[in-house]
């Protein structure tokens, strides 16, 4: 059979003519609802101030969208008024804030902590503690006047296991963090970290031999 042109015969013409065919404008509520639902998914576009809404609501419950909530380490209960009256933790600290906050953190736990200046200071005080040792020398490894990375492996020859040796600085000294841990320190934190966590180690390294782990 002859085809006129212009005239395409088969399914194929058949499926071209529906292909180009725009669909119904539907309006109203079923036609809305055609629009935005597809398969069962909501397929239009969220804009950005409904982004923005989503993700205040998130943070108002968990800090920030899409994360589980943060928190801080639970404050450790005070040690027992009165004590010994031993101070078994010992700084070199001369940054008055870290000072202040270490005074301010051991006064609510009922913990003794000395503060020194030069190695000097720390001989004549263990001199007369006699065999009574410290549990935790903290040092500011940015304390110049306490040269931290000479005293360090003095301490840990002289006192040996029994005393643990913490310093601190700032996060983005790598290389000062090394040679700490090179000389000898038992652990060496970000000054983030080590304020997080300080009530707790005052608490462990504060108490009685006999009470530790209380």
């Amino acid at each position: 059979m002859n085809v006129a042109p212009g005239n395409p015969s088969g399914g194929g013409g058949r499926g071209r003519r529906r292909r180009g065919r725009r669909p119904s404008n539907r309006s109203g509520p079923l036609g809305a609802r055609d629009r935005q639902l597809h398969d069962g998914i909501y397929t239009a576009p969220m804009d950005h101030s409904y982004r923005a809404a989503m993700g205040g609501e998130n943070r108002g419950r968990s800090g920030r969208p899409g994360s589980a909530p943060s928190y801080s380490p639970a404050e450790p209960d005070p040690l027992p008024q009165g004590g010994d009256g031993v101070s078994r933790i010992f700084a070199f600290v001369d940054d008055l804030f870290f000072r202040s906050k270490i005074q301010e953190t051991a006064r609510k736990l009922n913990v003794n902590v000395e503060f020194f200046r030069a190695e000097k200071d720390l001989t004549e005080r263990m001199k007369s503690n006699g065999e009574d040792k410290p549990s935790l020398i903290i040092f500011d490894l940015n304390n110049v006047a306490a040269k931290p990375l000479t005293l360090i492996p003095k301490l840990k020859a002289k006192l040996k296991k029994g005393t643990s040796i913490i310093g601190f600085l700032s996060h983005v000294q790598g290389d000062l963090k090394q040679k700490a841990h090179e000389v000898g320190a038992d652990m060496v934190l970000p000054r983030s970290a080590f304020s997080q966590n300080l009530p707790q180690l005052l608490r462990r390294h504060g108490a009685p031999s006999e009470a530790e782990g209380v």
